[in-house]
């Protein structure tokens, strides 16, 4: 006689990989929708420098979703990842976000000034912060679905009658 487990074996719960995709989607979609609601409310660009195009800003933010995403993977590998890793992770993605922008400028031809205002008013107005926060709960979310242990919905009537 064999004992087994009523319920069925226990749910793997999410990959790491779409657990990863969903995080880093999620982070993408609240930077941007983050940065947009500052800008609006705020009245003020997120980097007005004299001279100074729009491509540092998406550079940066494509960075910030490419660090996000390459730092959050071996964080989701693990059989139960911690949710303490997904702080550092934002804190990465704010730096590599902040570098990101002031090297594109330099890139730019900007000049060693306009980068650094550049980065200084990334910091200053708050751009860091919601790049944080969006890092922080999209990060969460990614570790949540990863750490969950549910099985596939079933209705009453496809479960089976054996049992």
């Amino acid at each position: 006689m064999t004992l087994r487990d009523p319920h069925g074996p226990v749910p793997e719960g999410v990959s790491a990989f779409l657990a990863g995709v969903v995080g880093t989607v999620c982070f993408g979609a609240f930077g941007i929708l983050g940065l947009g609601m500052l800008s609006f409310f705020t009245d003020v660009d997120i980097i007005s420098v004299e001279g100074l195009t729009l491509w540092p800003g998406v550079a940066g933010m494509a960075v910030a979703i490419a660090v996000f995403a390459c730092l959050l993977a071996p964080v989701l590998r693990r059989r139960l990842p911690p949710f303490g890793a997904v702080v550092l992770v934002a804190l990465a993605t704010a730096l590599a976000h902040l570098a990101a922008v002031w090297l594109s400028a330099m890139v730019g031809g900007a000049g060693l000034a306009h980068a650094a205002a550049a980065a200084s008013q990334i910091v200053v107005r708050g751009s860091s912060l919601v790049i944080v926060v969006a890092a922080l709960i999209a990060g969460w979310i990614a570790v949540a679905l990863r750490r969950s242990r549910s099985g596939t919905p079933r209705w009453p009537w496809e479960r089976d009658e054996a049992e």
